[in-house]
């Protein structure tokens, strides 16, 4: 760090660097930002970081970002849960949300199965979801996990757990291209997976 800059301000731009994305010279203007924004708008910014990492937790069900005990999309009447659709992470929610045409609720498990890099199904909310298919009136799982390898072999196993519990399970058409990710595909392209999605064998 330079000597010129103050010890807090110094601090502030090694913070920033920390971010993924952000270089050196990034953290340096975010750092200045900060330093020559007016007190409420440098503290609003504080607050909201504080926020994040105090008020949101995991739903209770199926482990999407909350800032209460049950997700407002668990918590949403209008939702069918007979329909429960699996993603790997909580961005994946917010991606298949964009597309207006999901009217069922969602199981996030927290990554993939991945024994190389040490991440076992024991490591994912795998158990939870089965003990909720097992306990709850489920007429269809819909596997939202990403159309690769890692994504693959993750809905083949849950379904392998799953097949004999009387639901139908389904995936995302191929309208992803294969070794894709959910976060980063278009709107049509999703709408075009959800609304053709096929029974697993």
């Amino acid at each position: 760090m330079s000597s010129a800059y103050t010890e807090s301000l110094n601090r502030l731009i090694e913070e920033f660097g920390k971010l993924p994305g952000i270089g050196p010279k990034s953290a340096e203007r975010l750092a200045f930002y900060v330093l020559k924004a007016r007190p409420d708008e440098a503290m609003a910014l504080a607050e909201a970081i504080r926020d994040v990492k105090t008020k949101i937790k995991r739903c209770e069900l199926c482990y999407n970002y909350s800032e209460q005990a049950t997700c407002e999309i668990c918590s949403d009447p209008r939702r069918d849960k007979s329909l429960i659709c699996i993603v790997e992470q909580p961005k994946d929610v917010i991606s298949l949300e964009k597309t207006g045409t999901c009217k069922w609720v969602y199981h996030v498990l927290g990554g993939h199965i991945a024994p190389l890099e040490g991440i076992e199904p024991s490591d994912l909310t795998i158990q939870q979801l089965v003990d909720r298919v097992r306990e709850g009136d489920v007429n269809e799982l819909i596997m939202a996990t990403n159309p690769n390898m890692a994504g693959d072999g993750t809905a083949l196993y849950i379904s392998s757990l799953l097949r004999t519990a009387g639901v139908k399970i389904t995936r995302l058409a191929r309208g992803l291209p294969t070794g894709s990710t959910i976060e980063f595909a278009s709107g049509k392209m999703l709408t075009d997976a959800i609304t053709g999605r096929q029974e697993l064998d």
